[in-house]
């Protein structure tokens, strides 16, 4: 792994750690990182068809490996406009479906310039799903389908997050990631 990668991921886990499970906005990822269920992938380039070749042979992984419960598959150089991002997103779900894998895989979408529909670009809710650099967590359809099941209140987290991001405001999340208080 080459150093670019690894400051990827080290970024990345970072962001994981203060973001993610720190600020719980996801209750079900602390789990899997405990359980060392959480793979972390870079894609260095920015060419479509290599990051959709790996982005392949991650799902058939995923199929094959069943100690890996979840994947971020992070594509620094790639789709960094979030329009592209988008697109290939929408790409994806259709990619996933050629493959078979629907019902058995979905991808959730973060990149660094989120931005939900009919929210304003410096509205802090836009935070749940901003990320360092673009990627795609790749998550099983029955550990979702069981996070939903077991969670007390499942409808109540976006909302939660969401109220949360705006107490903080962006100042906050930028002191939380950058490690001051």
């Amino acid at each position: 792994m080459s150093d670019f990668e690894n400051e990827v991921i080290q970024v990345t886990q970072h962001w994981v750690d203060k973001m993610v499970v720190g600020l719980n906005l996801c209750p079900f990822a602390k789990r899997s990182i405990d359980q060392n269920q959480l793979r972390y992938v870079v894609y260095p380039g920015g060419e479509m068809e290599s990051i959709t070749q790996l982005l392949v042979e991650e799902l058939e992984g995923l199929v094959n490996d069943k100690s890996i419960e979840t994947t971020l598959l992070i594509h620094p150089n790639f789709a960094i406009e979030f329009d592209t991002y988008l697109d290939y997103l929408a790409g994806v779900d259709e990619l996933i479906e050629a493959l078979g894998y629907s019902g058995v895989f979905q991808v959730a979408g973060f990149h660094p310039d989120y931005q939900f529909e009919s929210v304003a670009e410096i509205d802090p809710a836009n935070h749940t799903n901003r990320s360092p650099y673009p990627m795609m967590h790749l998550l099983r359809e029955a550990s979702v389908a069981w996070a939903v099941e077991t969670h007390p209140d499942i409808n109540s987290v976006p909302e939660r997050n969401v109220e949360l991001l705006r107490e903080m405001g962006v100042k906050g999340i930028k002191q939380l990631l950058s490690g001051r208080r």
